[in-house]
């Protein structure tokens, strides 16, 4: 059985930082350790797309040099990073999870990645992802699909779109990785794996050298172990304050009823029921609100989402590409051919005004809160069966409406309430209040925990 050396991020960024600054680890030290884990685990984990060893380890050396001379680059120094492949980073090519070449579509790198290399974050390669990030289910048949680290027997799909970056954190195979979320593409995984996970407000992280799914419902952000790592990662990218944990005391949640706790399968509820009233013991009132306007992510979301992956792909480009593209995400994108400019201007007006009505159902509330998913990580050969296949395409049905309402929100790790598999309790937050839902999660995380880890021997050959 190969040697798997322990995970240095597993106690967070926060405890790694302490460690490096005391001098108890290198920043080589802790890019090997992850490497080694990579080699031993990836074969079947299939996180990364590809994996750049060799300019990672160049990158640490540089990050000890400096710690050596007295240079503090701030908490995130010497933590490794995992990149969704439709990020742009230097040096790296960009498949955007197709076999068909869209690099030029990304761009070069942005300024988010830019920022994380100056607060010295160790790049180690690009994960997988779901074809034009275009998936909530992670599974990509033109490129392959991860493997949920919490079920080395059966392969069961980790969610998606950012697929191969929720499975390197959960497996820890880097200190956090970077994700992106249009209709739940960050929150879907990290609920599947056990994971922190926050959709950013659109434009609050800078979007630039990253494909641009959807323009108007693209975000970033991280997929970590906590909400403490989280608060630290956010906070370096926007060079903002740290955000704090709120008091309890005096707090109001809002719990939408109907859509979001509809079929939900029997270890998701009760998983999140005991979650909820965890949170009221500790003095946190809950109260139910009606939001029958979250219904409206199945109209809007098809008639804008693909309509602006088709503009920026060309009818022709599309065409081109279909032959070679995972079937499911063909026929999502080719959805687009067919919307009429009414249809799509119609959508994007009733958009505007749900954003309106969603920050006034905010009144008097601190924050909404939801099942993520309305069940766990489905095997993957369950996929072959229509009913279950049907029923896997609700992974994004609780996740979308925030982006519709154009708010910001998170996944929270809950599984440690009983469940045998990851659950996720999303929390969503106002329009621009990505410091206030950090910090609501951070005084949640004391009464709700943050999660166990998988058991990762049944990777190892």
């Amino acid at each position: 059985m190969a040697h798997l050396p322990p995970d240095p991020y597993e106690s967070g960024i926060a405890p790694f930082a302490m460690d490096f600054r005391g001098g108890r680890i290198t920043a080589v030290e802790a890019t090997e350790a992850c490497l080694a884990r990579i080699a031993a685990l990836n074969p079947k984990l299939d996180a990364f797309e590809l994996v750049d060893a060799e300019r990672a380890l160049e990158a640490a050396r540089g990050i000890d040099a400096l710690r050596a001379a007295g240079t503090d680059l701030g908490p995130l120094m010497g933590v490794t990073l995992a990149v969704k492949d439709i990020i742009a980073v230097d040096g790296l090519p960009t498949t955007n999870g197709s076999r068909y070449p869209t690099e030029h579509l990304t761009g070069p790198e942005g300024p988010l990645i830019h920022r994380l290399k100056q607060a010295g974050c160790i790049i180690l390669g690009k994960t997988k992802t779901v074809e034009f990030a275009l998936g909530a289910t992670g599974v990509n048949e033109a490129r392959g699909t991860p493997w949920n680290p919490w079920d080395s027997s059966v392969h069961r799909f980790p969610g998606g779109s950012s697929s191969g970056s929720a499975v390197a954190v959960a497996a820890g195979l880097c200190g956090f990785a970077l994700g992106t979320d249009t209709g739940g593409s960050i929150r879907i995984p990290a609920s599947f794996t056990g994971l922190f996970g926050h959709k950013t407000t659109v434009g609050r992280w800078p979007t630039e050298g990253v494909f641009p799914l959807s323009p108007t419902l693209d975000s970033i952000g991280p997929l970590c172990r906590s909400a403490g790592d989280a608060a630290l990662i956010h906070a370096v990218v926007l060079d903002e304050p740290v955000p704090m944990p709120m008091r309890l005391e005096g707090l109001r949640l809002g719990r939408p009823k109907d859509l979001f706790w509809d079929d939900l399968d029997e270890t998701t509820r009760a998983t999140v029921e005991s979650a909820l009233l965890a949170l009221s013991a500790a003095g946190i009132e809950i109260v139910e609100i009606d939001l029958p306007e979250a219904a409206e992510r199945a109209r809007l979301f098809p008639s804008i989402v693909p309509a602006e992956l088709i503009a920026r792909l060309t009818p022709e480009g599309f065409e081109q590409a279909r032959p070679n593209m995972d079937p499911t995400t063909a026929q999502r994108a080719a959805h687009g051919l067919t919307v009429p400019a009414v249809e799509y201007a119609a959508a994007q007006f009733r958009r505007l005004e749900l954003e309106a009505a969603a920050a006034e159902r905010f009144d008097g509330l601190d924050a909404w809160v939801a099942p993520s998913t309305p069940f766990t990580a489905m095997a993957m050969e369950n996929l072959q069966y229509p009913e279950e296949a049907k029923r896997a395409l609700l992974s994004s049905r609780n996740t979308q409406p925030a982006n519709i309402f154009g708010i910001c929100a998170a996944s929270m790790p809950i599984q440690q309430f009983g469940a045998p598999l990851p659950v996720g309790l999303q929390l969503m937050a106002p329009r621009g209040q990505d410091a206030k839902l950090l910090s609501l999660a951070l005084a949640f995380e004391p009464v709700l925990g943050t999660g166990p880890s998988p058991d990762l021997s049944g990777f190892l050959d």
